[in-house]
């Protein structure tokens, strides 16, 4: 039983990192249909920048706003720069982005060095809290609150606002939403840049389960996939299901069947895509 227990709180607390990752991802294809490889990359420019400020001011808040903002600057500057002129042209979006991929690893490398760098986690939340005869990570459970907050945050954003409506509508019709007298242009970098924000937002939250190195982005942008499809693309209550999916079928897969751990997650995106091949709550292409 306490076993159960804190694989599923370590899973949830994974998922809702997945969640975060996915989400930029996700709105990002299924308004703008781009397919942006260099997502992962601007979660490593945010986990290392974000890592650098916390580490030097020793405070936990002002490296996630320092990650959020480096991600959300270098999506803007991508997006704004390049991207704006490969509409509906996703060959040369792909080709682009893993170009900036190689671009961004080495950048990293250059000012960061080439070694794996150390997690962070704040004096306040290293600590573990007693629950049920166990002693659970309080950063775990930090993590699982900020990762409610967003879920919560992000799903009004999108239903109930009229910025939501609108990027909702450009999901639906784009024709019809320019005709309304709506600049798109604006609506896609914002919500490109803000995807890339979120990314980065999350990145020192998700060191314990990640890590920080060169590597990492490749890693982030295979699990931010893999979060789209089984939840589906343009969808905030998609990415959540498709995170905590992952990260509990992964977490239980490595103390339950460890020897098979690495191929359960793969196992759930075939069974997803042969059942829905939309995404669970995805907008049927």
């Amino acid at each position: 039983m306490e076993i159960l227990l804190t694989s599923f709180i370590i899973g949830i607390s994974y998922g809702f990192i997945l969640f975060l990752l996915g989400t930029g991802l996700s709105l990002t294809m299924g308004l703008m249909k781009i397919v942006n490889l260099a997502h992962g990359a601007t979660y490593m420019v945010g986990a290392y920048v974000g890592l650098t400020a916390a580490t030097f001011t020793q405070n936990f808040l002002i490296g996630v706003l320092a990650g959020g903002l480096s991600a959300g600057l270098l999506g803007m500057f991508m997006e704004i720069g390049f991207l704006r002129r490969l509409y509906k042209r996703n060959m040369d979006q792909a080709l682009l982005t893993i170009g900036f991929v190689y671009v961004l690893i080495n950048i990293v490398q250059w000012i960061w060095g080439p070694l794996p760098q150390t997690k962070y986690i704040p004096s306040a939340l290293s600590n573990s809290i007693p629950i049920a005869n166990m002693k659970i990570p309080a950063f775990r459970l930090v993590t699982i609150g900020v990762g409610i907050a967003a879920a919560v945050i992000l799903w009004l954003f999108q239903e109930k606002t009229r910025i939501g409506a609108i990027i909702r509508a450009g999901m639906d019709n784009q024709e019809m939403t320019r005709g309304l007298g709506i600049r798109l242009p604006v609506i896609f970098t914002s919500v490109f840049a803000f995807g890339a924000f979120v990314a980065g937002s999350c990145s020192l939250f998700g060191t314990q389960s990640l890590g920080i190195s060169l590597d990492i982005g490749w890693d982030v942008l295979l699990l931010s996939m893999m979060v789209v499809v089984i939840g589906g693309t343009g969808s905030i209550q998609g990415a959540l299901v498709g995170g905590l999916l992952i990260g509990l079928t992964e977490t239980f897969g490595k103390v339950f069947f460890p020897d098979l751990a690495y191929f359960t997650m793969y196992a759930l995106l075939i069974l997803v895509l042969l059942v829905r091949p939309s995404g669970l709550l995805g907008r049927p292409a």
